[in-house]
């Protein structure tokens, strides 16, 4: 046992995932794996965003392929244990597992990364194989292919964070090529590799004109069918996590105050290539085992990173923001090179890779890309109050805040100002044809709203649907049923809230006990199209 070769280090951090309380048995992945062993297409590499568990399910191929422990305690439980080779597989291989993220204290320089790897690599063979009599200054893919020759045996590769060199601040651009080299030296045409297994978030197959990395299958999660329920959480599998925290809260003596329409609402959103809808894994776990619902979606500040991917291009992608942060999507082309060009600047460039990063998801049957859930989109606000450069948006997401106070004093005069202010741009998204137009600046003017209220669109409420349901996420604070008009009254937008009984989406149903306790607001928005003039209508409905 080494650090690279058949190291123990992936066998201990599988088994601590395994062993935990929201375990999720995704090991059916082996099962494709297995049969690739030793065939002409046995490299892959799977890219995802960060945070869907690229590299749980790398230590989970290293510790059932690799020799450093006896794992049969781990994986007789699990799925793979009842598919063929199984037996054959378990444990029987020599790995190489190399963590490219990893770099050597006070690293400055390529050079020293990479001399690591490699002279870790070749002390690994020298103790293993001494019989070989291997040479340290020799390169690493010439004492493989010593031990080959001399024992015939070959080597499974289990590469986690391959696009790491990419995001180092000390490696240059001719660093990344020598890289691109030194990876084709180690992996391709090479008679010792018996499987390699590649993970990144990055996408390999635009990242160089040559045929470095050309023998590697890729799967992506946007357009690749094949693996696509084995990074995220599929429903069922959260409906069971769930379970099992509430069991856990009876047993526990604990309150459970995760919600399973939180979890959703939050966490739920990205989507597989074939069209199933996914919850960010690493989330969910953490919502769960931490008892609340919060971002646990990490970043260098609040909103930079979004700004990151948007700020060569903000005129053409502002009015795309204000449909997305009113939960509709935006037609996008994927282009996988997005994420390694120098510069993104058009639309499709800049929205591929946020996909890739997993701060928007694609939808692949409409061609569109969204926001994918709350925990995103709370990003996504704050860019938009945060951010002078959005201009209009970030003025109208400003505005928010008194949008709210004013609705809730049932003062329209001060609403109407508000939304009237929105024709101070000549944007486009402000030519209100429709009350979807008008839909999306309501979204913007009512930004704030979100840190007191849970708004649904397009709600199904009494005997149709309210344009906007403003649930309120503490008890006794107003509901807002909100109905739009273009030429129109408000007072035409509150008869339907009161005709069509929306008011009953706050009820609940029979011999339940109501949600909600607060009193029952109906809001009218009125838009006219020759004046350019908003009107305002509030009026309380009772309580529930």
């Amino acid at each position: 046992m080494g650090k690279y070769l058949n190291s123990r280090v992936p066998y201990e951090a599988f088994k601590a995932i395994a062993g935990g309380r929201y375990f999720v048995d995704k090991s059916r992945l082996l099962g494709e794996l297995m049969p690739a062993a030793g065939m002409e297409e046995r490299f892959f590499c799977i890219t995802r965003p960060r945070r869907f568990g690229k590299s749980v399910m790398a230590n989970m191929v290293g510790a059932f392929f690799g020799k450093a422990a006896d794992a049969e305690k781990i994986f007789q439980k699990l799925e793979i244990a009842r598919m063929e080779g199984y037996r054959m597989h378990l444990n029987s291989h020599d790995v190489i597992c190399i963590d490219f993220s990893r770099i050597p204290r006070g690293c400055t320089d390529y050079a020293r990364y990479i001399s690591r790897i490699e002279d870790g690599i070749n002390h690994d063979l020298a103790e293993a194989y001494p019989q070989c009599h291997l040479a340290q200054e020799e390169a690493v893919w010439d004492n493989l292919s010593s031990v080959f020759e001399e024992t015939a045996q070959k080597f499974v590769f289990v590469i986690d964070e391959w696009d790491a060199p990419f995001y180092l601040p000390f490696v240059t651009e001719k660093d990344r090529k020598e890289y691109l080299l030194f990876l084709k030296s180690l992996l391709k045409g090479q008679a010792y590799v018996e499987l390699a297994y590649m993970t990144g978030v990055l996408p390999i197959a635009k990242y160089s004109s040559g045929s470095e990395l050309n023998g590697f299958l890729e799967y992506d999660m946007a357009n690749t069918e094949r693996f696509g329920t084995y990074f995220g959480f599929l429903d069922g599998e959260v409906d069971r996590l769930y379970q099992t925290y509430r069991q856990a809260a009876q047993d526990h003596s604990f309150q459970a105050r995760v919600t399973r329409d939180a979890l959703a609402e939050w966490y739920d959103g990205y989507y597989t290539a074939s069209g199933e809808k996914i919850y960010n894994p690493r989330s969910v776990v953490y919502a769960l085992t931490n008892n609340q619902i919060r971002n646990y979606w990490t970043s260098s500040g609040p909103y930079d990173e979004i700004f990151y991917y948007i700020k060569n291009n903000t005129e053409d992608v502002r009015d795309d923001l204000a449909w997305m942060v009113s939960g509709d999507g935006v037609e996008a082309r994927m282009l996988e090179y997005a994420a390694t060009a120098p510069e993104l600047n058009t639309k499709d460039q800049i929205y591929s890779a946020m996909v890739i990063y997993g701060l928007l998801t694609y939808e692949k049957e409409s061609g569109r890309v969204f926001i994918p859930n709350k925990e995103l989109m709370g990003q996504f606000d704050e860019l938009l109050i945060s951010n002078e450069n959005l201009g209009y948006m970030n003025r109208l997401a400003k505005a928010s805040a008194a949008m709210l106070k004013a609705t809730l004093a049932g003062d329209t005069k001060a609403m109407a100002e508000i939304l009237n202010y929105a024709h101070d741009t000549e944007s486009p998204i402000f030519s209100y044809n429709s009350e979807i137009e008008l839909s999306a600046v309501v979204n913007l003017v009512y930004l704030a709203a979100r840190d007191k209220y849970r708004i649904e669109r397009e709600d199904k409420a009494g005997k149709g649907y309210v344009d906007f349901i403003f649930y309120p996420q503490r008890q006794g604070a107003e509901c807002i049923l909100l109905e739009l008009k273009v030429d129109a009254s408000p007072m035409d937008a509150i008869r339907q809230v009161r005709e069509k009984n929306y008011m009953l989406r706050f009820q609940g149903k029979l011999a339940e006990k109501p949600k909600y306790t607060g009193k029952i607001l109906a809001v009218g928005i009125a838009y006219d199209r020759k004046t350019k003039e908003h009107q305002c209508m509030v009026e309380e409905l009772g309580h529930v």
